[in-house]
């Protein structure tokens, strides 16, 4: 009997013999026929320099093939509301577990949306005012300011016993809406003066918004359509013409022949422009909406966004108003405090949540704060909040650098996240590029060696240790430290910035020094942001790159982004004598079958849509005829298919020289994207490669003061050297450079450095240290100077 039990133990169990994910044949984006086995129930981080093919393999192969895999077992007419995933490019992927993504990806940006709205902390609250809340006002909807009040009354036909009776019937409906702002907590105004100069006529062109100058038929609407004498300066209007000038409703007449809409001036420029995303816009149109938009706090509800009502019912004399106000850690002491037992679940359930904030390190934020506000490493750790303390387990979890954004002290915490997560029993997959991470990691996998066409390939599999010897980028640069400076510049004059009060700074006076490269650190949510970007306005002379990410759709590239594509066009348009409108792909050039795109999209409901190369184009883009045309013996598809380097070279001199190319191509390599091809689409991009194509196109805006946030996000080790020799470049050249940054390299490496703290939210927003790198390690008197100690090897 005891050998019988024996031989049972000792076989290990089929089930058990499944501890690996295997990836084999991978292709995604840049990848290179990648196999790959990987550790279940284990962290493995992910390394190698920023477009080595980290994301793809992470997150375009495993963990979009997992997602697709659970759509799929939702009925067809659940998935037909689902995205579309198509099966990424791979020959076999075996031994998947469900996979939830906590990427990078800014929350939405739309003004309703905030942290409680993101989180269901706001549900939570809604239910417990309404049901504690004094005097009571309704249900949950009475406290949603996503919800008007309305109500109503009417007639309506029942049909009863044969006969059809004629009923009167009303409803009311009380939401939490402000009416004034509608829920969005500010108003918006538009500047008439920047609209139109009134001492002009309509045919003076008096209309000064971007598009509708010089006769286009945005102007042409306005001149014919008889509402008004073109010849009268608007100033002279009577009050009706001023009506349908600025506010007519849409009207159908014929202009010139042609059937159009006609609508007043300011509801049409609300359509067009003010709908729109900020980011997306074209630079002069962008610039047009910040000077003729005013954005004011909303006078009714003072921000709240909520309705009188809904401020009015208090638990303890606190509004639901006033708790989306406080700092989420004193929110919780607050929860801590209520003790009713009618409530008890409700109460259990919103403290878990708002203590997975503190416990995050989000306590400084407050649940009122817009989601769009937040920075990708905020944005990431908001949405981790669901997660833990969750009580699923075999799960596979994968993070896009979940320290960005954090302050060496703070990567502790988050360190410490990530191993609970592993040690219940889950596979954690993580992208990181900061060797405290790595240095936690079970098993390390290293692609590379080089970036974009030059990467793609497995360089290192194996432990920590073994990557220090294993002889790749990453393994060289593991344990690279920045020395502090043997003499820091000089400064050239100061910034003064008195009495700065956003957000959570506590009327800061510092004075910050021109002509050199400033540092200003803390950890998250001391108030770097607030003081660097709410003191130091971007305009006149000043140069700001904020993490904003770019937007862009497959059509867009580095060449249409970064207004490459605009002097390639004309070169092209003047060497061949025809319009510079045929070498765009989204305009008269494009290829009729495709539009433009290359590709064939093929709509399969909620099956994933397929995609095939145009036959007529082959691909290219372009019309056939198009192609003819050539510069310098390249036809324009040939031209968009050349890496950042080669293009240089080639609009540098000879037949195809064309200086305002060359100028922006130079500004790419310098910052690291020569390997980057000019027309590859946008989404292909990754996050590093994103930020630093960003920096690149505003090194061209005139400016003698640079204002970075954090520029070595998604950055290599290898990267973070480069961008390094970038800001001394810039610095050397004559610029002020100012950099919000948590990267010990980049502190050591600064001329001065400006610390703020001690915490975060209102225990932070002070100044707690200003000097040299080298005075901070010496007073190791903030949690930044120990950590700088310590990486310095002080």
């Amino acid at each position: 009997m005891a050998t019988e039990t024996e031989k049972t133990t000792s076989t290990p169990h089929e089930a058990d013999s499944h501890g690996l994910i295997r990836v084999h044949g991978a292709r995604e984006n840049n990848l290179k026929d990648v196999s790959i086995e990987i550790p279940k129930r284990r962290l493995t981080v992910f390394t190698g320099v920023s477009g080595s093919g980290k994301s793809s393999l992470v997150f375009d192969t495993i963990a979009a093939e997992s997602q697709r895999l659970i759509n799929e077992t939702y009925p067809a007419f659940v998935q037909g509301f689902m995205p579309n995933l198509a099966r990424p490019e791979v020959d076999v992927l075996e031994g998947l577990t469900t996979a939830i993504i906590v990427d990078q990806q800014r929350m939405g940006g739309d003004p309703r949306s905030t942290v409680g709205t993101a989180t269901d902390a706001n549900a939570l609250l809604r239910i417990l005012f309404s049901r504690l809340g004094k005097p009571h006002i309704g249900s949950p909807k009475a406290f949603s300011f996503n919800i008007a009040s309305i109500s109503g009354a009417g007639a309506v036909t029942v049909e009863r016993a044969g006969q059809k009776v004629k009923e009167r019937r009303s409803f009311s409906i009380t939401g939490g809406m402000c009416p004034r702002c509608e829920g969005r907590g500010a108003v918006t105004d538009l500047d008439l003066a920047q609209l139109y100069d009134e001492t002009l006529s309509l045919n003076e062109g008096a209309i000064t918004v971007p598009g509708y100058k010089g006769g286009g038929w945005n102007s042409r609407l306005y001149i014919e359509s008889g509402f008004f004498d073109p010849d009268k300066p608007i100033s002279t209007f009577t009050k009706k013409e001023l009506q349908d000038f600025l506010h007519r409703e849409p009207t159908r007449m014929k202009i010139a022949g042609i059937n159009m809409t006609y609508e007043g001036l300011i509801p049409r420029i609300q359509k067009s422009m003010l709908s729109k995303d900020k980011e997306s816009m074209q630079p002069h149109i962008r610039e047009f909406v910040e000077r003729a938009v005013t954005f004011a706090t909303c006078p009714d509800c003072d921000g709240t966004r909520l309705s009188e009502g809904a401020r009015s019912s208090k638990i303890d004399g606190v509004s639901i108003a006033d708790a989306c106000a406080m700092q989420i850690s004193d929110l919780a002491a607050w929860v801590r405090r209520l003790d009713e037992p009618s409530v008890a679940p409700l109460l259990a359930t919103l403290l878990h949540t708002l203590e997975s904030f503190v416990e995050i390190g989000l306590g400084y934020l407050s649940l009122d704060r817009p989601a769009g506000t937040l920075s990708g490493g905020e944005a990431q750790r908001t949405k981790m909040i669901r997660h833990l303390g969750s009580s699923l387990t075999d799960v596979t979890y994968v993070f896009d650098e979940p320290t960005t954004g954090l302050h060496p002290h703070d990567i502790q915490r988050m360190n410490g996240l990530l191993l609970r997560l592993r040690d219940k029993g889950n596979t954690v997959l993580v992208v990181e590029h900061k060797p405290e991470v790595i240095a936690i990691a079970d098993h390390v996998v290293d692609l590379g060696p080089g970036a974009g066409a030059g990467g793609g390939t497995v360089c290192f599999e194996g432990t920590v240790e073994a990557l220090r010897t294993g002889g790749t980028v990453t393994g060289r640069h593991f344990d690279d430290r920045a020395a502090l400076k043997d003499t820091v510049r000089k400064p050239t004059g100061t910034l003064e910035i008195r009495g700065a009060s956003t957000h959570n700074l506590q009327g800061v006076d510092v004075d910050i020094p021109l002509g050199v490269l400033a540092v200003v650190t803390g950890v998250a949510g001391s108030g770097k942001s607030s003081l660097v970007h709410g003191s130091i306005p971007a305009g006149a002379g000043v140069v700001s790159v904020d993490q904003g990410a770019i937007r862009g759709s497959r059509r867009s590239n580095p060449a249409t982004y970064t207004g490459l594509l605009d002097p390639i066009r004309k070169a092209f348009a003047k060497e061949n004598g025809v319009k510079p409108a045929l070498f765009s792909s989204n305009s008269e050039g494009a290829c009729p079958t495709c539009n433009g795109a290359g590709v064939i999209y093929t709509d399969l409901a909620m099956m994933a849509g397929v995609a095939t190369t145009c036959e007529d184009c082959d691909g290219k883009r372009f019309e056939a005829s198009v192609l003819d045309y050539r510069l310098g013996g390249r036809d324009i598809s040939e031209v968009l298919a050349m890496p950042v380097t080669e293009a240089e070279e080639f609009f540098a001199a000879g037949e195809a020289h064309t200086p305002a190319a060359h100028r922006i191509l130079q500004r790419l390599t310098d910052v690291g994207l020569g390997y980057l091809t000019i027309g590859q689409p946008l989404t292909t991009l990754s996050g590093g490669e994103r930020q630093r194509l960003k920096l690149a196109t505003h090194m061209a805006d005139k400016g003698g003061v640079y204002v970075l946030d954090e520029p070595t996000a998604g950055l290599h080790l290898a990267d973070v050297e480069q961008l390094l020799g970038l800001l001394d470049r810039l610095v050397d050249s004559g610029k002020s450079v100012i950099v919000v940054e948590h990267h010990q390299a980049v502190m050591a490496h600064a001329d001065w450095i400006i610390d703020l703290g001690p915490g975060a939210g209102h225990d932070g927003g002070r100044i707690v240290f200003e000097g040299t790198p080298a005075d901070l390690v010496t007073a190791r008197s903030t949690l930044t100077a120990q950590h700088l100690a310590e990486y310095v090897g002080a």
